[in-house]
């Protein structure tokens, strides 16, 4: 007996108003694009470790792979407020599984605003591959000590969220403050049973993947020890993964005309102001 035919399901998150909110104006995208600019600093962050910076808004930030395929975590707070931080589960949502140019990176609640704006992207021609990969993974999260302790029982100290913690150490944040990543560069998916699998990372020497802070950020980026995950499997010596690991590039950038940001202005928290069905207490009832 044949099956009816099904329709393609709608997208949770879309609406006849949400291009305009959800994504940056392609015409400020594009100027973004194609404006000179001039670069403040330049940063190599080695295999194996872990790197935080300040960026201001307005400023852009691209991340390289300047030897090659290497995996990549990023962590992003507000600069003068950590417990505003990257939400990468809700920005799954608002856009897709795995994000290119033209998406943004969002914060958590109460504060639900757009991060950054994802301006350049070597792979974005990446697409899917024929067992359903796409790059630059927002459905994983951060290799860790505490899942490799349980699954393996050994111990390792350089996971990205070890990496992680150590970098942001010196900022005043702490182990609590690490939180779940966008894997730049990673390719992954979800295999027919819906569990997740990871690929090899496809960057080659001079891919980058770039984007806009919209707000005083602080970023942080780990080098996975996995490297460029084509060796990494539980029955992979970490000698063998060791030898896929390379460094990742960190470089910030002005726009030379300011002008260029125009009428732009840093975009507000929520002006949500309801109490969740909460009523203040009245004195004397």
């Amino acid at each position: 007996m044949s099956q009816p035919p099904v329709s393609e399901p709608t997208p949770a998150y879309e609406s006849p108003t949400s291009r305009s909110t959800l994504y940056p104006s392609p015409t400020f995208l594009s100027a973004l694009q194609s404006s000179p600019r001039r670069l403040l600093s330049t940063h190599t962050v080695p295999p194996r470790s872990g790197y935080a910076w300040h960026v201001q808004a307005g400023q852009l930030v691209r991340v390289t792979t300047p030897e090659g395929p290497q995996v990549g975590d990023l962590n992003l707070w507000s600069a003068t407020n950590p417990r505003e931080r990257f939400w990468a589960a809700r920005t799954r949502q608002l856009h897709q599984s795995h994000v290119s140019v033209g998406d943004r990176l969002w914060s958590c609640l109460p504060y639900m605003r757009p991060m950054v704006a994802i301006t350049g992207d070597s792979l974005k021609g990446y697409g899917v591959d024929g067992v359903g990969g796409r790059c630059h993974d927002l459905l994983g999260t951060r290799c860790d000590p505490y899942i490799n302790k349980m699954l393996s029982d050994t111990s390792f100290d350089f996971h990205c969220h070890s990496s992680l913690t150590r970098a942001i150490l010196p900022f005043g944040l702490a182990e609590s403050d690490v939180h779940d990543v966008l894997n730049v560069f990673q390719v992954t998916g979800l295999n027919k049973d819906g569990k997740y699998w990871m690929g090899t990372c496809p960057a080659k020497p001079g891919d980058f993947f770039e984007f806009f802070a919209e707000i005083d950020l602080l970023c942080a980026l780990s080098t996975c020890p996995g490297g460029d995950l084509s060796n990494f499997g539980w029955g992979t010596t970490d000698e063998e993964m060791k030898q896929t690991c390379r460094p990742l590039g960190v470089e910030v950038y002005e726009l030379e005309d300011p002008k260029i940001l125009g009428s732009w202005t840093p975009p507000k928290p929520s002006n949500y102001a309801g109490m969740h069905g909460l009523k203040s207490p009245i004195s004397g009832m």
